[in-house]
């Protein structure tokens, strides 16, 4: 499989290897020299050629609300996965990029055939401008309007929900057993009951906070039809009121037996009418994301398992989100830019006496980066597209 491995490849490898949780392991087998990590440090610093900048990559530039990282990398370079050489950046820095934010100026310094990105004049003492951060208030605000890597009203649902889970964990999950009446469809603002498992009730000291999910479906592997997990249909959020209880009924009399009381819970904010029947999942805690664009470090053969959407969905564009067949245990990080590759489709040889059925060779298609992780399975937001992405499509390390 062609691979591009560009001139940073080695000091990029090792700087990883430097970052990698396990360093501390990882060096204990394979130690590194200090002269090897001042090496990879300073190699990893030196930016790109001049020739690999866009033509059209500006002296200065003033973020704009709205902007992405993406967007800007774009900007800048031929191949915009490349932005943490352009940045200099080490690759521990990648999963925590330099803070960019509206209204930044960044400067574009050519010097010695290369190119930097800098948040300074070029000539100013230090690559980086210094924020000073008193209180800490002012942080979570940086942190609020940095620019995004991916405009977010296409991969936010993605990050606030869980998709993919076990069948243990849904068949497990609390369920909506009723309405207020007797409708069995509820929108948002109704009041619901559910039940938690045999032996785990929703009680008072329950999270309050859940999301409503409905039959998870089978993400199977295109190329060995292994089930890399299952993917639960999000349909809202909800707020328990009121826990599991077990009550004697009004107006009992002697020996009548407690019956027990679903617990309350509001609907808020639906994507779609909630059923009974439907299973409740903690809400996850919200935190501050980003990452900066970036080629992966091994080489990935990865396939197109799912198209996010209805069922009716046939093939994906621009913009749209896939799963893939590969995850966090398979290397897979947030930023990952693939290239994807149509499935050669298959055709009839018309010239040959046997008919014989050929299958076209792949044809690169556009690029996609991954945003999402699960064990088994990446959600990746199609950056661009010349044909349909359909599910079996490959991806492959970006030229």
């Amino acid at each position: 499989m062609h691979h591009h491995r560009h001139h940073l490849g080695a000091a990029l490898a090792l700087a990883a290897l430097l970052a990698a949780p396990a360093a501390g392991a990882q060096a204990q087998a394979h130690p590194v020299t200090a002269q090897q990590r001042s090496t990879a440090q300073q190699v990893a610093a030196q930016g790109v050629p001049l020739a690999d900048l866009s033509p059209a990559a500006p002296d200065t530039y003033v973020v704009r609300p709205g902007d992405t990282l993406w967007a800007i990398s774009a900007l800048y370079l031929q191949q915009p996965w490349r932005w943490p050489e352009l940045w200099g950046m080490n690759l521990q820095h990648i999963v925590n990029p330099h803070l960019i934010y509206p209204g930044q100026m960044l400067y574009l310094e050519r010097l010695d055939g290369r190119a930097r990105l800098r948040t300074t004049p070029p000539g100013s003492a230090g690559a980086l401008e210094t924020v000073r951060v008193s209180p800490r208030t002012r942080s979570e605000s940086l942190s609020a309007s940095a620019v995004p890597t991916l405009q977010p009203h296409l991969i936010e649902p993605f990050l606030a929900e869980p998709l993919v889970v076990d069948e243990l964990t849904l068949a497990q999950a609390p369920r909506i057993v009723a309405a207020r009446d007797e409708r069995v469809i509820m929108a948002s603002g109704d009041r619901v009951y559910a039940r938690g498992p045999q032996g785990s009730p929703l009680e008072p000291g329950a999270p309050r906070q859940w999301r409503i999910f409905r039959n998870a479906t089978a993400l199977k592997d295109p190329v060995t039809g292994a089930v890399l997990g299952w993917e639960a249909q999000y349909v809202g959020q909800a707020t328990l009121v009121r826990g599991e209880a077990v009550e004697l009924p009004p107006n009992a009399r002697q020996g009548d037996q407690p019956e027990p009381v679903p617990a309350t819970v509001q609907l808020l904010r639906t994507k779609e009418e909630a059923r009974v029947g439907d299973r409740l999942l903690p809400a996850p805690e919200r935190t501050f994301t980003n990452y900066a664009p970036h080629a992966p470090r091994d080489e990935v053969e990865a396939a197109v398992v799912s198209l996010y959407g209805s069922a009716a969905v046939r093939y994906a564009g621009q913009n749209s989100v896939v799963a893939i067949n590969r995850g966090s245990d398979d290397g897979m990080e947030p930023g990952h830019v693939l290239r994807l590759l149509t499935r050669g489709r298959r055709v009839v040889d018309k010239t040959d006496e046997d008919r014989a059925t050929l299958r076209l060779p792949s044809e690169a298609n556009g690029l996609a980066m991954v945003f999402r992780t699960f064990e088994r399975v990446s959600y990746a937001l199609v950056l661009q597209a010349q044909e349909p992405v359909v599910i079996g499509d490959r991806l492959v390390n970006p030229d």
